[in-house]
């Protein structure tokens, strides 16, 4: 299973790579970045139907925002699960994306083993 990691930070790559290297090395998945909304677009619309079957992305990005990259792709690609993730764990975010169709809403640092569970619940992980 294809997902799909948004944020500006390019370090974010590396610690993904290393928390999921277990299941990176097991094929049981497989990560693309995408290091801003217009990117991840782009990602997406590289095959039809995307491979992509979850999107996990920062709120906080300069250029396209992650709430705006969550409402072009509840518009374009409506069956894809999207989930925030903000270093800022305030209400307002939290609203925003969640009525925007966010499936779940994360705070930084991430919570490894909550993603996992996210993951397995959509069947992307076992």
């Amino acid at each position: 299973m294809k997902i799909l990691i948004v944020d500006d930070e390019k370090d974010v790559e590396d610690l993904f790579r290393q928390k999921f290297r277990k299941e990176i090395k097991n094929d049981d998945l497989e990560i693309e970045f995408a290091f801003s909304g217009k990117e991840a677009l782009e990602v997406l619309k590289r095959k039809d139907p995307p491979e992509v079957v979850y999107v996990f992305s920062d709120i906080n990005m300069p250029g396209m925002t992650g709430l705006e990259l969550l409402e072009k792709i509840k518009k374009q690609f409506p069956k894809i699960p999207v989930s925030m993730i903000s270093a800022y764990g305030d209400t307002e975010n939290y609203n925003k994306a969640i009525n925007s169709g966010a499936r779940e809403f994360f705070t930084k640092p991430i919570d490894f083993e909550s993603l996992r569970n996210e993951l397995r619940k959509l069947g992307a992980l076992n």
